[in-house]
């Protein structure tokens, strides 16, 4: 039996938001049992937004959840993959603009503070979902991602770019605490520098920089150190499915096999799996 954990005191992580460039402050307090992760708008004092599938509003270039057009925190996915990895079941995040700080572009920052905490078990038993069959979401690009019947959470993630500095990437592993911190806690949000002119064209990542995103162009890294590491692009693509995942509101049994898929897709094979009650059920 694994009980539920939330934090003992408030932890509070600042930074800018990638698409505004705001400054951007964020409160990661405790909250009671079965509460589950939850995001509220400081600066609008609105309603609490469950971070759960349901409450995705938006998936172009992250995951973005709200409860109306104004009350809206976007870029969840990083946080959200490190708070399943830490055991964090319950906390209430108060974010004072529509995004999540960016921090580094990964999730190695949100890691280091969340350790430092103190955590506090609770009386509750954690909740598991386990996938019963086979559940597959293919979109008209033949791009997927398929949920199988496992005993933990596995992932196997295919990429493949034009671009030979990334190619074909593959991840194929268990996600544990170990590897996590070592080899996708690292690994920067990644995109093509004419991805980056387009995208400030229309007024988005004004707190973009290589400080906290992989840029590619061509065949070069435009970061001065590089890749962290090897596979970084496609271990990055495997952090923000676990964050997706999480918004399904449980810790997943499941061996997840994704090809050159995101967050519209995670968001999608969500909807379909809580579509039946014969595909999985709660340990």
């Amino acid at each position: 039996m694994q009980y539920q954990q939330t934090l003992k005191h408030n932890v509070e992580i600042k930074g800018v938001g990638l698409h505004s460039g705001c400054a951007s402050e964020m409160v990661v307090m405790p909250a009671p049992e079965n509460h589950g992760i939850r995001f509220l708008r400081s600066d609008i004092a609105d309603s609490e937004i469950p971070a759960l599938y349901s409450s995705v509003v938006d998936t172009r270039n992250c995951t973005c959840i709200g409860t109306s057009p104004k009350n809206i925190v976007s870029t969840i996915e990083h946080i959200m993959s490190v708070l399943y990895i830490m055991g964090i079941d319950n906390a209430l995040i108060s974010v004072n603009n529509p995004e999540v700080p960016i921090l580094d572009g990964s999730g190695k920052v949100f890691l280091q503070i969340l350790e430092q905490a103190r955590l506090k078990q609770q009386n509750a038993p954690r909740k598991f979902l386990k996938v019963k069959k086979e559940i597959k979401y293919t979109d008209e690009k033949g791009n997927s991602v398929t949920l199988l019947p496992n005993d933990s959470l596995h992932i196997c993630f295919d990429i493949e770019f034009p671009s030979k500095i990334v190619g074909h990437q593959t991840f194929d592993k268990d996600i544990s605490k170990e590897v996590f911190a070592e080899e996708i806690a690292p690994c920067r949000t990644f995109c093509e520098k004419y991805q980056v002119d387009y995208l400030r064209s229309i007024g988005l990542i004004k707190g973009g920089s290589l400080e906290n995103a992989l840029v590619l162009d061509g065949e070069k890294v435009l970061n001065p150190e590089g890749f962290r590491i090897p596979n970084e692009c496609v271990n990055h693509k495997v952090m923000d499915t676990i964050g997706d995942l999480y918004t399904s509101g449980y810790y997943f049994l499941a061996k997840v096999v994704a090809n050159k898929s995101g967050h519209f897709h995670n968001n999608e094979i969500l909807k379909k799996l809580f579509s039946s009650r014969e595909n999985y059920e709660i340990l």
